[in-house]
């Protein structure tokens, strides 16, 4: 089998400039009478500051699984695929790939010409370096957890379930993976933005050190960072796409206050926001020199039990606490129209989704009847984690923990808060340290395995986990794992809704959420299209208030 989709540079181009002209809020026409007035040359320049509500942890992707790193770092580096804004795959570093009919055998065509920052070339020994990095404990520049490497490949090299069987170079362009086993969404893999391609040379001088001193091919290089307050990269001058980035600079700037974020923007300390709190979505809609934007929805929001701690360990205890929280109240008062009552743990726009699913009904009787059947008829006492900055599936999440703390109340359930930034946030539900906890996912691949995998497969909830409710269901894990592993995409949607009912049964989470996210930007911020996956790619932005 053979796919061809190789992409020449004025398509290119002229799909770039076709997003840039499409892009904007959907409250003003300025994009593309801009568009029509503006040069390529008039585009270039100036620096746009992007208000966020935490820092990022790392900037090394191979070792970070949350969206604030990511955000950074795909701008920085680039990975073989990526996802279009339609969520399909296009060319990225590869041009064009092939498969061998067992399935096993892919070999890539590599993009000629490219340089790392540091002025080294881009080939397929640098490919083949970053993969042994990621997948060889024993290799030198293995340095941290690589998290997300295990979570797709089965473990790492010598591990008995890991999926590749090698990475070798063909010749300067042309790359080659053997698999041992047939893997549905491996080609998805590659476009990941963990799984950015780094600088061989820039990874042998920095070491494990490389987390600040990140080398990519993509279209921004790395500045300067200030840890808890910015992080700016410089347009790369020698970037592959000619003409691309417009900007010089971009500064990724830390205002942890949802609020305050707005007034910065009001007052033009920055220039796009992203964290808006729904209900000041009619704000910018009224204020001039304003513009709202929304990011389509490609989340889930939720609370995970830690199942390895009573009396989470008792599937009544899960359940009574799914109907003693009014999820649509919680949407209804903290997220302004832009969300709906989730049920699975897939949002409704993947394929895959079980459409049959019913959420627990808030009843509060049925929630005290189950908790006195497991031993608990006068209520218990717990801790609720929830994190101190905005996230796109929790806008308001002191808030939220606030009004799921009265709800567990009127059934006996005294539930402390606890908040820590960002990073501590991780570490600890990571650690296993909470009893619930309030999280979220946003898809990194339009595939169910990327949600389903990492968040509730048995194998990953080993600590460091990303499973942070230690769900270790057999069932759910081997139909996860079969769909991973079965062509047939029909098969996979069979597979994958037999484990959504699964989970539903086990009741892991509380599930919460499906938010549209909005975003707030000035209107002299041309050529912006937030993308679902949260990893905008800035490379098209520009300013008409230079």
């Amino acid at each position: 089998m053979k796919r061809h989709i190789k992409v020449t540079f004025y398509l290119l181009l002229a799909f770039m400039l076709f997003l840039s002209a499409c892009s904007g809020g959907s409250q003003s026409n300025s994009s593309t009478e801009s568009e029509k007035n503006l040069s390529e040359d008039e585009k270039q320049g100036g620096t746009l500051i992007f208000g966020r509500g935490a820092d990022s942890i790392s900037l090394d992707p191979i070792n970070v699984t949350d969206g604030e790193s990511i955000r950074v770092t795909h701008n920085i580096f680039e990975t073989l695929f990526e996802y279009d804004h339609n969520l399909e795959l296009q060319p990225k570093l590869a041009t064009d790939y092939k498969t061998s009919k067992d399935g096993l055998t892919w070999t890539f065509s590599l993009r000629e010409g490219v340089k790392f920052h540091d002025g080294t070339d881009f080939n397929a020994e640098a490919v083949v370096f970053n993969f042994e990095r990621w997948m060889d404990p024993n290799n030198p520049y293995h340095k941290g957890d690589f998290v997300y490497y295990p979570f797709l490949y089965g473990g790492f090299k010598g591990d008995e379930n890991h999926l590749i069987e090698y990475v070798k170079a063909n010749d300067e362009y042309t790359l080659e993976i053997k698999l041992k086993r047939k893997t549905a969404p491996f080609l998805s893999y590659l476009a990941i933005s963990m799984f950015g391609i780094a600088s061989p040379a820039a990874i042998k001088k920095y070491g494990d050190k490389i987390n600040e001193h990140p080398v990519g091919t993509g279209p921004f290089t790395f500045k300067e960072w200030t840890r808890n307050n910015s992080i700016t990269l410089a347009k790369n001058p020698e970037y592959w796409m000619e003409g691309k980035p417009y900007l010089d600079q971009v500064v990724f700037q830390v205002i942890p206050e949802n609020s305050s974020r707005l007034a910065a923007l009001q007052s033009g300390e920055i220039d796009i926001l992203d964290g808006l709190n729904p209900i000041d979505t009619t704000t910018v809609e009224s204020t001039d020199g304003l513009e709202l934007l929304k990011r389509p929805s490609f989340n889930i929001g939720y609370m995970a039990f830690n199942m390895e701690k009573e009396p989470f360990n008792n599937p009544k205890v899960r359940k009574a606490i799914n109907m003693a929280i009014n999820k649509k109240e919680i949407i209804d008062a903290f997220y302004n129209g832009l969300a709906d009552v989730a049920t699975s743990p897939l949002p409704p726009s993947l394929w895959g989704y079980h459409e049959g699913l019913k959420e627990y009904e808030y009843n509060v009787e049925e929630a005290k009847k189950l908790l006195a059947e497991a031993g608990f008829e006068d209520g218990f006492k717990t801790k609720l984690f929830t994190m101190s900055n905005p996230r796109p599936y929790l806008p308001q999440p002191m808030k939220i923990a606030e009004s799921i703390q009265s709800d567990l109340a009127k059934v006996g359930i005294e539930a402390e808060i606890a908040t820590y930034e960002w990073a501590t946030y991780l570490e600890r539900t990571s650690a296993g340290e909470h009893d619930m906890a309030l999280f979220g996912w946003t898809g990194v691949m339009a595939d169910p395995d990327n949600f389903l995998y990492p968040n509730l497969s048995k194998t990953n909830a080993e600590k460091p986990a990303n499973n942070r409710a230690f769900y270790k269901s057999d069932k759910f894990t081997q139909l996860i794992t079969e769909a991973r592993e079965t062509l047939d995409k029909e098969k996979r949607i069979e597979l994958y809704k037999e484990a959504q009912e699964v989970f539903q049964n086990d009741a892991p989470w509380t599930m919460l959420s499906y938010t549209t996210t909005p975003l707030a930007q000035a209107d002299y911020v041309e050529g912006y299209k937030p993308h679902p996956m949260s990893n905008d790619l800035l490379t098209d932005i520009y300013l008409t208030n230079k």
